[in-house]
């Protein structure tokens, strides 16, 4: 697993570097070669913040934690993969027997000025997929809606976790 790392307003030390590798390590039998992970270090309100983003051939799994020490963040965000992995164990295997992965990783985030106005611009690329594998996508990251290509018609939707525990769909007219 290739480990990119990045330090918000900190240095991180090799030590630490090496932990997360040992630790990211054990995910390694769950994924194929070509899979990378990037792993953000941050320090908010007497915390220490730990995100880690794993690209496993188009699929993304997303943890991050707040914790007085980065080793305890880390142990608890292997925790949530490791259990997203497993909740999602079958539709995953599927895929990965069906081979239907991308071979790339979505563009970083670009972070822009702020202006007042937008505060963060994130560019990805839209992959084609059914509003299942949507959903997936967006309980895997972690985020309450998902934009996707929907693979029937191509067009650009949206799916979303609504307030009564469901999921919503938008769809564009025509």
């Amino acid at each position: 697993m290739k480990i990119t790392t990045v330090g918000r307003q900190i240095t991180v030390s090799q030590d630490l570097k090496d932990m997360v590798a040992a630790k990211l390590g054990k995910l390694d039998k769950f994924f194929q070669g070509d899979t990378s992970a990037t792993v953000t270090y941050s320090r908010k309100h007497g915390k220490e913040c730990l995100e880690v983003t794993i690209y496993a051939s188009g699929t993304l799994f997303r943890a991050e934690e707040e914790a007085d020490h980065f080793r305890d963040a880390l142990d608890r965000i292997i925790d949530i993969i490791e259990r997203q992995i497993r909740k999602n164990k079958t539709r995953l295997a599927k895929r990965i027997r069906e081979n239907a992965f991308a071979d790339e990783a979505p563009a970083q985030p670009e972070v822009e000025e702020d202006d007042g106005a937008i505060i963060r611009v994130k560019k990805f690329s839209l992959k084609p997929m059914t509003p299942e594998e949507a959903i997936m996508q967006m309980n895997l990251i972690g985020h309450k809606f998902f934009v996707f290509k929907n693979l029937d018609g191509g067009d650009t939707c949206i799916v979303y976790t609504r307030n009564d525990g469901g999921y919503g769909l938008i769809i564009p007219e025509e």
